[in-house]
């Protein structure tokens, strides 16, 4: 066999192309050269010769007309006959085109378009093997280093694994065997290739389907995973069958397991949490290992959700820089506004202020159980406002002539007036500003009560929470 022959074979094998493809641009190559060569417009081919092996000829090709109008591709019955007598009308007849003469640019010329030729069909091959196969953990050894980026080699064909794709807490020399998820496959471009990744959250997913046997037979799922890569991850699982612990499986025997993946990360802190389908309950246990003290869904459709915990918990809450309460957020996907109960009452005195102007009239009272007699008693009194009244203490109505009776009227009124403005408040309606002049007019202002206690939703809150935990 010649040696072109021998080569093509030899660089199908290395490249993993079908040799037909080699052939193919072997003999556009050709077709190039010869057209920059010859400087013509006739119709030309390239087809290797049966006899001599490994030789391309280029053929000019002319159609059998009777009345010739484009002479660079036709010519006439008598002439074809010179060249075949057995032309007729409507054939095609090829004259062969001399390649000696086509010097060392021409050769030039083919030789980069094979080169092109071959890049491209190596490039459709390494796609259509690693498309499908994104989010695969695959092996592979660190082949060269080109700025910040390395080239990995698997086997194959040639990775990238970018410099943004790697985690902070790694370095890796030439020789090194390093473990990456398949994140792309690019089929044109600079970085055409595959690109692997160390610092996508995919990579943890493996990981955990590669140490926990429970993951792998589909025992435990994984339901979601976000990452700072060499900082911190969350992951959240949970179990198909009941008498298997999720979390557990994950941390293993004295955590066996997550150490190992811990290891394979470089020391990478790693939160295992268990799902819930409840958004309430799922965001308690992702803002972990802080202690929430409540939960309130603002706005389910745009998932907008406010947390609020304990004054001494707020920065373990939010973490460092803020990276548990943005990790939780990528977890859940809710949009999570995290608040000290401290703020919270500030918050909601500052509403009060704002949505009450000058004041409520005690008239407001009437629709809370206030007789009409002791709404009059306290305008002659000179109390005219809801918060005139709230800052009152019992000794002081008694002190203005109102009887036991009377004061424990006018604290269950004020209270429920308080307690109906602060459940309409978590629940997003706004509060009408009160009308002085008008008896009937419905208002309400967040506060606490006067006894002081909390509201019954956020007492009810409060406990699912405990009893989630």
């Amino acid at each position: 066999m010649d040696t072109i022959f021998q080569s093509i074979e030899l660089l199908s094998k290395e490249k993993g192309i079908d040799p037909q493809i080699i052939l193919d641009a072997v003999k556009d190559a050709m077709l190039v050269a010869a057209r920059k060569h010859f400087r013509t417009n006739e119709d030309l081919v390239a087809e290797f010769d049966d006899r001599q092996k490994g030789v391309v000829q280029i053929y000019a090709v002319y159609k059998v007309v009777e009345a010739v109008t484009d002479p660079a591709r036709q010519m006439t019955l008598e002439q074809a006959r010179k060249v075949d007598a057995s032309a007729e009308i409507g054939s095609e007849i090829r004259i062969l085109k001399s390649t000696e003469s086509l010097g060392r640019i021409s050769a030039q010329t083919a030789k980069q378009v094979i080169l092109q030729k071959v890049r491209e069909a190596e490039r459709e091959t390494v796609y259509a093997e690693y498309a499908n196969r994104i989010g695969e953990l695959v092996n592979c050894v660190v082949k060269r280093i080109e700025g910040q980026d390395l080239i990995c080699d698997l086997g194959k064909t040639e990775a990238r694994l970018p410099k943004k794709e790697q985690s902070r807490l790694e370095n890796f020399t030439v020789g090194d065997r390093v473990r990456c998820v398949i994140r792309a496959v690019e089929k044109s471009g600079k970085n055409a290739g595959v690109i692997v990744s160390r610092a996508a959250p995919e990579f943890v997913e493996r990981l955990f389907e590669q140490e926990v046997p429970e993951i792998y037979d589909g025992t435990v799922q994984i339901k979601g995973c976000a990452r700072e890569a060499g900082e911190r991850t969350k992951i959240a699982v949970t179990s198909r069958d009941r008498d298997v612990d999720s979390v557990g499986a994950c941390v293993g025997m004295k955590g066996m397991r997550v150490q190992s993946i811990i290891r394979e990360l470089r020391g990478e802190k790693i939160d295992i949490i268990e799902y819930s389908d409840d958004p309430v309950v799922f965001a308690t246990h992702a803002l972990s290992p802080a202690k929430i003290g409540r939960v309130t869904i603002l706005n389910a459709a745009e998932k907008h959700m406010e947390v609020i915990v304990d004054d001494s918990q707020l920065s373990l809450a939010i973490g460092k820089r803020g990276q548990n309460v943005r990790l939780a957020s990528k977890l859940l996907g809710w949009r999570i506004d995290i608040k000290s109960e401290e703020e919270k009452r500030q918050e909601v005195e500052s509403a009060m202020a704002a949505l009450t102007g000058p004041g409520a009239p005690v008239s407001v009272l009437l629709e809370h159980g206030l007789s009409e007699s002791i709404a009059a008693k306290l305008l002659d009194a000179g109390v005219s406002t809801v918060e005139r009244l709230g800052a009152m203490t019992p000794e002081e109505l008694e002190q203005a002539g109102f009887s036991a009776s009377q004061v424990e009227n006018i604290q269950l009124a004020v209270n429920q007036y308080f307690h109906d403005y602060e459940a309409a408040a978590e629940r997003g309606e706004e509060a009408a500003v009160p009308d002085e002049s008008s008896l009937a007019e419905e208002t309400a202002a967040p506060s606490r009560s006067l006894s002081g206690e909390a509201s019954a939703t956020e007492q009810i809150e409060s406990d699912t929470i405990k009893n989630a935990d």
